[in-house]
């Protein structure tokens, strides 16, 4: 008996998944949880960069140092996932133009 890999672009049998249709949920799965992921990591950045006790303790240098590379992180895994324009995040998050031009963006 031989057994052959599913065609790519085969239709799926309600109720009987292929492996290759069960892998690419759990990939897909595991993108939105990575975003996610990174854009509390975004909104916890920001909000440090917001309050006075964390700019005079740990300084706005290093805090604009921190917030880019998280909103770094959080565009490269948007564009991961097929999200290529940044625009809105930029305006929903109000990311200052201070840590845009620190990851180059425009």
């Amino acid at each position: 008996m031989s057994l052959r890999p599913p065609r790519l672009g085969q239709v799926s049998v309600p109720g009987r998944d292929t492996g290759l249709s069960v892998l690419e949920a759990e990939m897909m799965s595991e993108a939105a949880a990575a975003l996610g992921r990174a854009g509390a990591r975004v909104e916890a950045a920001l909000a440090r960069l917001k309050d006075p006790e964390a700019l005079a303790e740990i300084g706005r240098e290093v805090l604009l140092r921190q917030a880019a590379d998280a909103v770094w992180s959080f565009f490269i895994q948007r564009e991961a996932c097929g999200l290529k324009d940044q625009r809105q995040v930029v305006a929903d998050l109000a990311i200052p133009r201070a840590v845009l031009v620190r990851i180059g963006a425009r």
